[in-house]
């Protein structure tokens, strides 16, 4: 991602109030003194336009993926621009009609780049990866809106995969 473009999406990460300040329990368990708050990045249209046309600039692989909930909105942004086809990974086969973890047409051995919004353990893109290799993709990259550089990039590294930011929380906390 070009500098002026990581400006453009951290002034638009700003303008829309997605970082916030005091005690936070983060989905792994831990606490932070920030919170990256993704739904005010993900429901802002400029944002959610920067992420995108940045998402689509980096993703080589022919299948996109989204992580349900939060990466949903990005995948699909993506999408429309890259005029690539993606699936949606739950984190668990859902319990009624098709009962499929994989939403989507997913072939054996097709290559796919993973989308998350956030990465702090890597956890739940690591999920998703191994969701998908199970399924017969091919995953080696996990795109990410911000890295909070909490051990996603190693978490993910020990199962061969690479994690690319857009951001990382020191750009987005220095970005005073």
């Amino acid at each position: 991602m070009a500098d002026q473009d990581r400006e453009e999406l951290l002034d638009a990460l700003r303008a829309a109030d997605a970082v916030r300040f005091g005690e936070f329990e983060l989905s792994h368990g831990g606490t932070s003194e920030y919170y990256v708050d993704k739904y005010r990045f993900e429901t802002d249209p400029t944002c959610l336009s920067l992420i995108a046309e940045a998402f689509a600039a980096q993703a080589e692989e022919p299948k996109l993926a989204g992580v349900a909930l939060g990466a949903v909105p990005l995948v699909a942004a993506t999408s429309l621009l890259s005029e690539n086809p993606y699936v949606i990974v739950r984190k668990a086969a859902k319990e009624y009609g098709t009962s499929n973890r994989i939403e989507g047409k997913l072939a054996e051995g097709e290559e796919v780049v993973v989308f998350e919004d956030i990465a702090t353990t890597g956890q739940s893109a690591l999920d998703a990866v191994e969701a998908l290799r199970e399924a017969g993709a091919r995953v080696s990259r996990v795109l990410v809106v911000v890295d909070r550089e909490e051990g996603a990039r190693e978490t993910l590294a020990e199962h061969d995969v690479e994690l690319d930011a857009l951001l990382t929380a020191s750009e987005l906390l220095d970005a005073d």
